[in-house]
């Protein structure tokens, strides 16, 4: 009688499927939870987007996950079988074999791979890197990350790469850089023409903005910043100022001339990525 009036219980009923379900062992609930996954996978690549075109220049700014030995010899959206040791990734919708540089803008490593696979199907994922990528990026350990990716030559060779010198460029040209994604354009001409424009401000029209990321009671510690810039970027133009604050020297780190405030504040919001903070100040032509 007991046992009928339980299970006429509806919160009773869930507290003893929930509990035959805790007590299946660890190893039963992984299986299952990649059998899920396995079948998600295979379902959701059969309803995609039609691909769309490639352009050279094109450059894909969001966030990048990974997939691994769940996975593995599994048909792809491209009818290969997944292989996890293989510089390859998953996109929605651009064309199987197309290559991408993809850089993460957390560490600035690169690695170069082919889209042979369709996905990611989580939220605001653009791209799945097969578990030998994610290595090169750190993936594993960060789960996901926030990567510039760009099309490369057919011919580019797979696997680890030096980043590309222009990376500040690319994150300058991102026509929606509060969006959690975005696919734009870089004209080469132009992105070689950003990098004077953060070196230096055309004397006639001078620049009144430019990012402080440091105030130093030594040279030694503004110095050490300083290189840490320059090593992310060449392109990009920093200075060490040295004055007296009420009888004390101090040094800061001043990174660019900009002649507008939307210009210093992506460049702030780039070096924040990179765990450098900083402000935008305006001032006066010195």
């Amino acid at each position: 009688m007991l046992s009928m009036q339980l299970f006429r219980s509806p919160a009773s009923a869930f507290v003893l499927l929930l509990s035959l379900l805790l007590s299946l062992p660890s190893s039963a609930r992984t299986k299952r939870s990649a059998r899920v996954r396995r079948f998600a996978h295979t379902h959701m690549c059969k309803h995609v987007l039609e691909p769309h075109a490639v352009s050279a220049n094109m450059v894909l700014r969001g966030r990048a996950s990974w997939y691994g030995k769940y996975f593995q010899g599994m048909k792809t959206g491209s009818g290969e079988r997944y292989n996890r040791f293989a510089y390859t990734c998953a996109h929605k919708t651009l064309p199987f074999n197309t290559r991408l540089r993809v850089t993460s803008v957390l560490t600035g490593h690169s690695v170069v791979v082919r889209v042979n696979d369709r996905g990611p199907f989580r939220h605001r994922r653009i791209i799945d890197l097969s578990e030998k990528a994610s290595k090169e990026l750190n993936l594993q350990e960060l789960g996901a990350t926030t990567i510039v990716a760009e099309v490369v030559a057919p011919e580019t060779p797979l696997g680890p790469t030096t980043a590309p010198d222009n990376l500040l460029a690319l994150c300058l040209g991102d026509p929606h850089p509060h969006a959690p994604f975005t696919t734009y354009t870089v004209d080469p001409a132009a992105a070689a023409e950003a990098a004077p424009v953060v070196a230096a401000a055309p004397v006639a029209a001078p620049a009144t903005f430019e990012v402080q990321v440091g105030e130093f009671a030594t040279v030694a510690d503004a110095q050490s910043v300083l290189a840490k810039i320059q090593s992310l970027d060449p392109n990009v133009h920093v200075e060490l100022a040295n004055d007296l604050l009420d009888g004390r020297q101090r040094s800061r780190v001043l990174v660019g001339t900009f002649g507008e405030r939307p210009q210093a504040e992506a460049v702030r919001r780039w070096l924040l990525v990179w765990g450098i903070g900083g402000q935008v100040r305006e001032v006066a032509l010195r």
